[in-house]
């Protein structure tokens, strides 16, 4: 790639450069910045994720976070994605 040089004027992610070093391309479906985005909240999720919270919130000495997470159906969720959907809620 002849214009590679001004590429490099900008910062890129790991994947760009990637990317840039293997051929434009290169990088399969589910890789790079798509693959860290969490999937969204579906509304039975947040619903269920609002009544965990007001069942645990009031239990003394027990993280309450901790405690939604041992008890929400659906797996594969992570304490940071949990506590982001509670302050947004």
């Amino acid at each position: 790639n002849k214009k590679a040089f001004v590429e490099l004027l900008f910062w890129k992610s790991p994947a760009a450069v990637r990317e840039m070093t293997e051929g434009y391309g290169s990088l399969q479906e589910g890789e790079g910045a798509s693959r860290s985005r969490a999937p969204p909240w579906t509304p039975q999720e947040e619903q269920e994720l609002r009544e965990l919270y007001w069942k645990y919130k009031e239990v003394e000495g027990e993280d309450v976070i901790a405690a939604i997470l041992a008890h929400l159906p659906a797996p594969g969720r992570t304490r940071r994605q949990v506590v982001k959907q509670l302050v947004r809620l």
